[in-house]
């Protein structure tokens, strides 16, 4: 009998996504040797800075086309101090989650025995959440423009798209992931006091598909005041559903008050899976400790287990997950949870975690 066969694009990019793309590869080939039956087929790309700053563009043409002949995709980082990050990001990261219609972003988040609590009082459990953050619309739509540039006139619009039929598939996912977590706990962000159309929209579908889902219990909470509630009362919170932006930017509030951004993963997923999605850690490229061997591969290493269990291989996601729980317990951690060890020896210490499980 064959193995499962998963086709894996690989794009480090930029930074640390280099150093945890290799991380993680190792881990992957680790997983794949202990849990049997499926085999990983890795392409690594070069899209990413350093070419676009070699051949004035970072990726070749075609290349959207080309990804799609692939599983998945799992991706580094994206960004270069000597690249306005607008083009980094409008020419790589977001084509990929609108071309793919990579609609839902899911980051979780947690405390973990190990970590040090970064609000008073918390202890690992206080906080176990799920962001479900809208991807492809909202304030990251890409509409917009500049008029009378250069002169005292000039004029910038950014203008937020919201459809009816991206809210509510965004918001589907949302009470479905509420429906499937113990707790069937869901809270809506929103700004709709302000943001009186689009928002108001997003609240009104939100409604609607409740109605779908009487076992879910669900609340709205305006974005600002989200943000206090993340920090003082993290219990009452289970899964989140958001806004492209607001998700953006409570998705690093929650890893911060989780413990590090280092250990931060997410899935651009495409549910109705017609095209590839795609896991990357949600560090960014880091320059400030690039090269140093100082990186977190946890974040890139739980994003790959995320990974695994999209494409079926359930008990190969759990096994890299237990590693990377035990390490952190364990406090064979970098620097940014207290520990001392490189990222090489983080990555050491997960692979002989995987091999002895």
């Amino acid at each position: 009998m064959s193995n499962r066969q998963h086709n894996i694009a690989v794009i480090a990019g930029d930074g640390i996504g280099i150093e945890v793309t290799a991380s993680t590869l190792n881990v992957l080939r680790a997983v794949e040797k202990k849990v049997g039956g499926f085999e990983l087929k890795f392409d690594e790309l070069d899209y990413g800075s350093a070419r676009y700053k070699t051949k004035g563009s970072y990726t070749p043409e075609g290349w959207l086309e080309h990804l799609l002949s692939f599983d998945a995709i799992f991706f580094g980082a994206v960004g270069d101090p000597e690249v306005p990050d607008h083009i980094s990001l409008w020419d790589l990261i977001l084509p990929m989650r609108q071309k793919f219609q990579q609609y839902v972003n899911v980051r979780p988040s947690a405390i973990l025995p190990g970590i040090p609590p970064r609000i008073t009082n918390a202890q690992p459990g206080d906080l176990d959440w799920v962001l479900v953050r809208e991807n492809t619309e909202g304030e990251y739509a890409g509409q917009g423009g500049r008029t009378h540039v250069g002169t005292e006139w000039e004029t910038a619009t950014e203008v937020a798209v919201f459809t009816r039929r991206g809210v509510e598939r965004v918001m589907r996912f949302a009470f479905e992931t509420a429906q499937k977590r113990p707790r069937k706990l869901l809270t809506v962000v929103s700004k709709s006091n302000a943001q009186r159309y689009g928002l108001v929209l997003w609240d009104e579908v939100a409604e609607i598909v409740s109605k779908d889902f009487p076992d879910v219990k669900w609340d709205k909470m305006l974005v600002d005041a989200m943000t206090v509630r993340m920090v003082t009362k993290p219990k009452t919170l289970d899964t989140i559903v958001t806004t492209n932006l607001h998700g953006d930017i409570l998705s690093d509030l929650a890893a911060g008050v989780s413990g590090s951004i280092g250990i931060a993963h997410s899935s651009s997923l495409d549910p109705t899976r017609k095209s590839p999605s795609l896991f990357e850690p949600v560090h960014g490229a880091a320059f400030d400790i690039m090269g140093k061997n100082l990186a977190n591969p946890i974040a890139a290493i739980m994003s790959a287990a995320e990974m695994l269990r999209w494409l079926g291989e359930d008990k190969a996601a759990e096994i890299i997950e237990r590693a990377c729980k035990t390490s952190i317990e364990k406090g064979q951690t970098t620097g940014d949870l207290g520990g001392k060890l490189k990222t090489d020896e983080v990555t050491d210490v997960v692979i002989k975690l995987i091999e002895g499980l």
